[in-house]
């Protein structure tokens, strides 16, 4: 496990998001597009898809005490059920 100073930013070389180390070992990611999240945000919509050994021993986010516990607002939410017309 790699410690950060608070206010330190790593880069993930995989999916290329800043992970800011905060005061008190609560980290805020950064990602490309959208507001900042959490660790737990991070895994439930990228890192929890690695598949190889090179592929999480590269990632950031493998560290589960450091990421905590998926909530469901976390994952990326279903597409709304559209009620079309079957013929026009």
């Amino acid at each position: 496990m790699v410690t950060s100073s608070p206010g330190s930013r790593r880069r993930c070389t995989l999916c290329e998001v800043e992970i800011q180390s905060l005061a008190g070992g609560q980290d805020l990611v950064h990602f490309s597009l959208g507001a900042p999240g959490t660790r737990s945000k991070l895994w439930a919509r990228v890192c929890q898809y690695l598949r190889t050994p090179e592929q999480c021993g590269q990632c950031l986010n493998q560290d589960p005490s450091l990421r905590g516990d998926a909530s469901k607002s976390d994952y990326y939410a279903e597409p709304p059920v559209l009620d079309m017309p079957s013929s026009l």
